[in-house]
């Protein structure tokens, strides 16, 4: 039975949401201080966190931040924050997906279940994958999930990795934001495309020799984003 780590500080809607994951199938713990839900993070063991944004102690944030960079399972956050800046924020420290109170129980958990599916679905299928892909001083490495810039390692969130692995795999097509989140967060219409365009930026400010004029993956007005394997020549 796969864990769930749910960390929450309002009782009534961690019983509500532990009762949905339980009901298909999940395992669920519940952490309702930040620091607990931390220490609990870290300790792994779990197929997935479920983190609220305001927490007693460590909040959402330092809990992410903190997680992000001893493991790459898939971390939700739940907020009652409408702001664009957190959302950002969130999406920027590693956080998989951003859900917006009040919102459908079920819907969280479908989500939940759509992240795991495709986070073992990577996990499997990097095994029959090369074992490095390079565009002149860009190497990315899909096995062991690490990505390389002129020697030098970059650290990439699992979803901005999985994003510039998908890109990279199919040079110069064209995707729009809708397409890429359909394909890379397997969530079509129960998310905002302006996650993708997060990523999107994320990513250029860590691949990009000039992020404000991107050579690797480019911008096509109207139409969405382009993987340019021809920016340095692809050996």
């Amino acid at each position: 039975m796969k864990k769930i780590l749910l960390v929450e500080d309002d009782n009534d809607i961690a019983e509500l949401e532990r009762d949905y994951l339980e009901a298909d199938g999940f395992a669920v713990d519940i952490c309702t201080d930040g620091d607990e839900g931390k220490s609990r993070a870290l300790s792994g063991g779990y197929s997935l966190i479920l983190l609220d944004v305001m927490l007693p102690g460590a909040d959402g944030f330092a809990i992410c931040r903190a997680v992000r960079k001893e493991l790459d399972i898939p971390i939700l956050m739940v907020s009652a924050r409408l702001e664009d800046v957190d959302k950002i924020r969130a999406l920027g420290l590693g956080a998989d997906d951003y859900v917006v109170k009040p919102f459908s129980p079920s819907e969280l958990a479908a989500r939940v279940k759509a992240h795991i599916a495709r986070y073992e679905r990577l996990k499997g299928s990097a095994q029959e994958m090369p074992s490095a892909l390079h565009f002149g001083d860009l190497e990315i490495q899909p096995q062991t999930h690490r990505v390389f810039v002129a020697g030098c390692e970059v650290r990439l969130a699992t979803r901005e990795f999985e994003l510039l692995l998908f890109l990279a795999e199919h040079p110069q097509i064209v995707f729009s934001k809708e397409a890429l989140y359909d394909r890379v967060w397997d969530l079509d219409a129960m998310g905002s495309t302006s996650t993708v365009a997060v990523h999107i930026n994320r990513l250029r400010e860590k691949i990009e020799p000039d992020p404000a004029h991107p050579q690797w993956i480019q911008t096509v007005w109207g139409a969405g984003y382009r993987f340019n394997n021809e920016a340095a020549g692809e050996t």
